[in-house]
């Protein structure tokens, strides 16, 4: 039996209703932990918490919040080989791309410390005399985040640091097959001074606390990465409400090759494009539109480019390629596969 990792729900560490089983990709039998899995009623009560904690936060000084957050962007790039390695490990990307994502994300969080700091309105005069135009930022309250699987430190750290810097309260569901690293994170979080219930992590699935966390008129914001049905989804809940809502959600991206161009920066380019991250990215470069001029010499050096690819275990030094995240993620693709291969056929 694994490690029981739990939520953190108003200010202290709670068990859920279940756990889950998060096992490393590389190797099967490795198992990294049990993660407990949120109750709806967890919810309620963390958003409640939350509206008391964001107000408080809003209250404190810009110098306190700085160091809330350089604190914790500054102890993350300080572990950025540990917290990497074990980012690899649950996640299945190369270890180098483990611990700079890690890294980054830490320098998110130090970023956005110094932009509490650098917090600026706008005056301008208006057509009313005797009346000035006062332009300045406020909180919007509680914001949820939803974050996915594929850069689970990044992304989350990148919607967490400014909605914290700019005085919010999070409630964050991280996707449920990278719990260790959204663990990871929020016991540095926790760390902190800040209020009680600032900051809450969720875990579970996306049809129960998800779908129950962007339903909440509690809720003010909402920022998700992830698939477009479940975006498509995440706006209509939102809509009932009125919540704000920032989406960024999956992609087709086009690299152009012109005749022009240098042949092996390109394919250097088109590789890491294509198969960085394990080629599990939403900025994958998933369609390459080459010139014709140069298109046979583009894809010989493509093809010999992509059978020179060390693939492994992500914790394996030089491994340039890892496992996918999981099985059913694995069946997916290659049922993607197998559906573009008979389209082909048919054309």
């Amino acid at each position: 039996m694994g490690t029981l990792h739990k939520n953190y729900i108003s200010g202290k560490w709670a068990a859920g209703e279940s756990e889950i089983e998060n096992r490393n990709p590389s190797d099967l039998s490795d198992l990294v932990g049990l993660y407990a899995q949120a109750s709806t009623d967890q919810l309620e009560a963390t958003l409640d918490q939350a509206a008391v904690a964001q107000l408080e936060w809003e209250s404190y000084g810009i110098e306190r919040k700085y160091a809330v957050l350089n604190a914790i962007g500054t102890e993350m790039m300080a572990r950025a080989e540990e917290l990497g390695t074990l980012l690899s490990r649950e996640e299945g990307k190369p270890f180098a791309e483990g611990k700079g994502e890690v890294y980054r994300a830490g320098q998110f969080f130090t970023y956005y410390a110094a932009q509490t700091l650098r917090q600026m309105g706008e005056n301008a005069a208006s057509v009313r005399p005797g009346i000035d135009v006062d332009i300045r930022r406020e909180p919007v309250g509680i914001v949820a985040i939803i974050s996915p699987w594929n850069f689970p430190t990044a992304t989350a750290s990148w919607k967490i640091a400014p909605a914290l810097a700019y005085s919010n309260a999070v409630v964050w569901k991280p996707a449920n097959l990278t719990p260790a690293s959204a663990v990871a994170l929020t016991e540095i979080i926790a760390r902190q001074d800040i209020p009680k219930g600032l900051f809450s992590l969720v875990m579970g699935a996306g049809s129960a606390v998800g779908q129950r966390l962007v339903e909440s008129p509690k809720v003010n914001a909402i920022s998700f990465t992830g698939s477009v049905p479940i975006g498509k989804g995440i706006a209509q809940s939102a809509a009932q409400n009125l919540t704000k809502v920032q989406m960024e959600m999956g992609s087709k991206n086009a690299l152009a090759v012109m005749e022009d161009a240098d042949l092996d920066l390109a394919v250097s380019a088109a590789l890491g494009g294509a198969y960085g991250g394990t080629g599990q990215k939403c900025t994958a470069s998933s369609r390459l539109v080459v010139h014709h001029a140069i298109h046979d010499a583009f894809v010989d050096k493509m093809i010999a480019g992509a059978k020179a690819m060390v693939v492994g275990h992500a914790l394996q030094e030089g491994t340039q390629i890892g496992p996918v995240v999981s099985a059913q993620q694995l069946q997916e693709n290659l049922l993607i596969t197998l559906l573009l291969g008979k389209q082909k056929a048919r054309n």
